[in-house]
């Protein structure tokens, strides 16, 4: 049966939310990290995206840079971006050479063409490559909401597949969603996921607080719903485009759905669910939201 919901209650389950929250930056954002350092608990994952405007070099410092700061780095690895094994293998020995080869997030990436021999992040799995520079966790995406260009069930095999490879070749998996605005369909695709067997934790893409008509302008590149009931039950309006929004409202209501869930009754919700914030170039902006966040819920 259902947890029934108290104003206490639902600031644990927000605090548990929140806890180990993670982060995201691109190679450009060094400056960013070292403005927003003393705001960001030590040892938060910082995951480090591979952009194609962005080089070997200004990944590699960055990940270096999350590391000599006392975090955690997760190098992206784009795999359609990569224009052969060899290049993967000098990325991987680069990150290994800087201590951040530990954890990586596999991305197919948005090339519609591989550029080489990699068709999608299941492919740079199999390969066998990863283990050979010390990774022990990969990080695989989920898409509550679909995504615009695959179908849902061809998103399902993917997942199943990448899970179920991962747990062959003794590495670790952590699920990552992209970003939403509505907390029902996250809701129910972790249930899911639950009940299809897989147990990685979750870290659900969260916004990070930024205007809100670049908050918009994200969503319809990735094919987020954004459509009027949801964006006001996010807490923004679509007629008022001028203000920043931040994701307390969300938090706070996903926090209450799976709070809602007894192990005993619905054992699919089990497993860490934690967040992962999508910081738009924000570091410290987001960083500060999460420390205010925190504080109010205690």
């Amino acid at each position: 049966m259902a947890t029934r919901i108290t104003p206490a209650t639902n600031r644990a389950a927000s605090l548990e939310l929140i806890q180990d929250f993670s982060l995201e930056m691109t190679g450009k954002d060094i400056p960013a990290l070292n403005e927003a350092k003393n705001q960001i608990p030590p040892g938060t994952r910082i995951n480090v995206t591979f952009l194609g405007n962005e080089d070997l070099e200004m990944r590699v410092a960055a990940a270096k840079a999350v590391r000599d700061l006392g975090f955690v780095p997760v190098p992206h690895i784009s795999a359609r971006r990569l224009k052969s094994q060899g290049q993967l293998e000098e990325f991987l020995g680069r990150l290994q050479e800087v201590g951040a080869a530990e954890h990586v997030f596999a991305v197919g990436g948005d090339p519609a063409t591989p550029e080489g021999p990699y068709e999608d992040s299941l492919a740079v799995i199999r390969s066998g490559i990863l283990q050979r520079f010390g990774v022990r966790e990969v990080g695989i995406g989920g898409y509550p909401e679909g995504h615009p260009d695959i179908p849902k069930d061809r998103l399902w095999g993917a997942l199943e597949d990448k899970a179920a490879a991962l747990a062959e070749q003794e590495l670790g998996a952590v699920i990552l969603t992209q970003f939403a605005f509505d907390t029902d369909p996250v809701a129910d695709w972790i249930d899911a996921v639950r009940a299809k067997g897989i147990k990685a934790p979750i870290r659900v893409g969260t916004p990070g607080p930024a205007g809100i008509k670049r908050l918009l302008g994200f969503a319809r590149r990735f094919g987020v719903g954004a459509n009027a009931m949801i964006v006001k039950k996010y807490g923004f309006s679509l007629t008022n485009l001028m203000g920043d929004a931040g994701p307390d409202r969300f938090v706070n209501d996903l926090a209450a759905v799976l709070a809602a869930h007894t192990p005993g009754a619905q054992p699919q919700i089990g497993g860490r669910v934690g967040l992962h914030f999508y910081t738009f170039g924000g570091l410290l902006a987001t960083a500060e939201w999460a420390r205010h966040f925190t504080a109010e819920q205690g």
